[in-house]
């Protein structure tokens, strides 16, 4: 679902130490979209983390679902999913999926992150105008800071945002599609603002995305993060060649602080 970039394309470094994610933390989100001039609700969005053991390590699995309201799937269905997993302590991605089914369009994506070689070794998956499924693999060469989109909103939230001056501007690696892109993030202050969680202070964060963008290059995302210790996202605009919409927080559970 594009408007889940709103949420993912954000800052990130390699050896920022986990200390705001833990196992059993949930947010619930409101997705709205500009339909003839009106703002509507037409998706939840979850973000879940959970830990997971395999035989050699444990991991966190970070898992964000976007699905629309029953009454809209006749209008357009979207039944999306991404996660990663990652390791507790610094968030290293090993395993990062994509899976979207978007108004009949379907398409698979998996990356296994080698960290010590920067690589990945890729699998897409899509599928035609006869339904039939095709498959593509190719092994990637990565930078050290490259993340996946899941993986570098959770490392935005392990950073020192609290040092950052307003007009400082960061920018960070992520890989989507196959390909490495460089995204801009800018402070633009604090702000107090409203929601169902209550009235939080905020971090206000802009988004530029570069100009060969999927999105176009008339694409403007705001979000904010709570000025707290779990620096949660509790509120995102964006504005795309396409249209315009929020994310708006319902809930949220199991925070470490």
């Amino acid at each position: 679902m594009r408007l889940l970039l709103l949420f993912l394309l954000v800052n990130s470094l390699l050896f920022a130490q986990n200390k705001t994610i833990t196992s059993g933390e949930k947010l619930v989100f409101t997705a709205s979209y500009n339909m003839s001039g009106i703002l509507t609700d037409i998706a939840e969005v979850t973000m879940q983390v959970n830990e997971v053991k395999t035989s050699k390590s444990t991991l966190l699995h970070l898992k964000t679902t976007a699905v629309t309201y029953s009454k809209w799937d006749n209008f357009f269905k979207i039944r999306d999913l991404y996660e990663s997993y990652v390791s507790p302590t610094y968030l290293t991605p090993y395993l990062y999926k994509r899976d979207i089914d978007e108004g009949g369009y379907y398409k698979f994506m998996q990356y296994n992150f080698n960290p010590k070689t920067k690589t990945v070794n890729s699998l897409m998956r899509k599928k035609n105008s006869k339904g039939e499924f095709w498959e593509e693999r190719k092994t990637l060469t990565i930078g050290a800071n490259t993340n996946d989109l899941v993986t570098t909103l959770y490392k935005l939230r392990n950073l020192d945002i609290d040092k950052a001056k307003t007009n400082d501007t960061s920018q960070f690696t992520i890989l989507f599609d196959n390909k490495e892109f460089t995204v801009s993030v800018k402070m633009l202050g604090k702000e107090t603002i409203n929601t169902a969680i209550g009235r939080k202070e905020c971090y206000k964060l802009g988004i530029s995305l570069p100009r060969n963008n999927e999105l176009g290059k008339n694409s403007d995302f705001v979000l904010w993060l709570t000025a707290d210790a779990n620096k949660i996202p509790v509120y995102g605009k964006f504005k795309i060649p396409v249209g315009n919409g929020e994310l708006k927080i319902k809930s949220a559970t199991g925070l470490m602080h």
